[in-house]
């Protein structure tokens, strides 16, 4: 979009913003640097910003970031199907099933091969039950359930129905398996880890992901967060 002539009744009326989140950054950290440089372009106290739909902070790629009116939209663009390309570490898992925290267990590998992993990725695609990760922004009783798990307290996560359109093997080597995945609302590519590595007799976690579409919406007509905050300030002088 064109910030050099978008004006404030603009902003408010609604705006949709295709970020590409950089790893290790959560998506709370892209929303407050764009909604702070909205805030401080067009000299305003407040404006409603909001993502639909969480990037774990060791996952980059697509973040649709809503601003104004359109934040009242943001439940639709979370209702539609997503595209990850996910990098998989067969052999261990970790507490969290991504890099974020130390493997914690090792398995067997000697035993998986190309066509084992592609007649057990069958068995994942179409509705399925999911238990989601504890390490999860997911709440209970109004506390984010991976403060609970930091915490080291005992975390219920109940299984529930999530649909997986298509799993696309892209290979399998020193342990790496590769996919592309094209999935509904509410799948966690984490969990999708944690069972296929328990599915081949192993163990898995996740060690890379991109998102690269939210329905019609691809990544790649997104901006980096840094590119988009200086577009913002640099339309006032500010840099």
């Amino acid at each position: 979009m064109n910030w050099t002539s978008t004006t404030l009744e603009e902003v408010q009326e609604g705006l949709v913003l295709l970020v590409d989140k950089p790893l290790d950054w959560t998506s709370f950290d892209a929303v407050a640097k764009i909604r702070n440089a909205i805030r401080n372009r067009y000299k305003i106290k407040k404006i409603k910003v909001g993502h639909a739909g969480t990037l774990d902070p060791k996952a980059t790629g697509l973040l649709i970031i809503c601003v104004g009116r359109k934040t009242k939209e943001i439940e639709s663009f979370m209702g539609q199907s997503k595209y990850y390309e996910a990098s998989i570490k067969l052999g261990a898992t970790t507490p969290c099933f991504d890099t974020e925290l130390e493997e914690d267990a090792q398995y067997p590998t000697d035993h998986i091969d190309e066509d084992l992993i592609r007649a057990t990725l069958q068995n994942f695609v179409g509705k399925i039950q999911q238990a989601p990760p504890a390490f999860s922004a997911l709440k209970k009783e109004g506390k984010p359930m991976y403060e609970l798990a930091r915490k080291g307290e005992e975390v219920e996560m109940k299984k529930r129905e999530i649909e997986i359109y298509s799993l696309d093997y892209r290979g399998y080597e020193d342990n790496i398996l590769t996919l592309g995945v094209h999935c509904g609302k509410g799948t966690y590519i984490r969990s999708l880890a944690r069972d296929l590595g328990e599915a081949l007799g192993s163990g898995g976690y996740l060690v890379g992901l991109r998102r690269s579409q939210i329905g019609e919406y691809k990544v790649s007509n997104g901006e980096s967060v840094e590119t988009l905050v200086k577009a913002i300030k640099q339309i006032d002088g500010l840099l």
